[in-house]
């Protein structure tokens, strides 16, 4: 399974540390241990659905936990029933990269 996240954070951050709650999403995403990637407008996962799911919660909660005063988090997941063919980062990517 594959997941894009984006967590719009209010704020996005801090004076001094213009994105510490989303940063601390990151952190969580970083931290689990499963195939991610982050871009200007999201951070896509890769995983297990159970994982990804797991993650892509802890990810929302920890924007709240860093202060943000709200969040609106935005998933894009992309799964298939046959799992030998279960997308990946870089089946979808692969063609565009050096």
């Amino acid at each position: 399974m594959i997941v894009e996240i984006q967590c719009l954070a209010f704020p996005p951050g801090v004076d001094g540390d213009t994105y510490k709650h989303i940063e601390a999403a990151i952190r969580v995403i970083a931290g689990s241990g499963l195939a991610y990637e982050v871009g200007a407008l999201g951070t896509t996962i890769e995983g297990e659905p159970d994982a990804v799911w797991r993650v892509a919660r802890e990810a929302h909660e920890a924007v709240l936990a860093a202060g943000a005063n709200g969040l609106v988090t935005v998933l894009k997941v992309e799964q298939t029933r046959d799992v030998a063919a279960q997308p990946t980062i870089g089946s979808l990517t692969g063609k565009w990269r050096a």
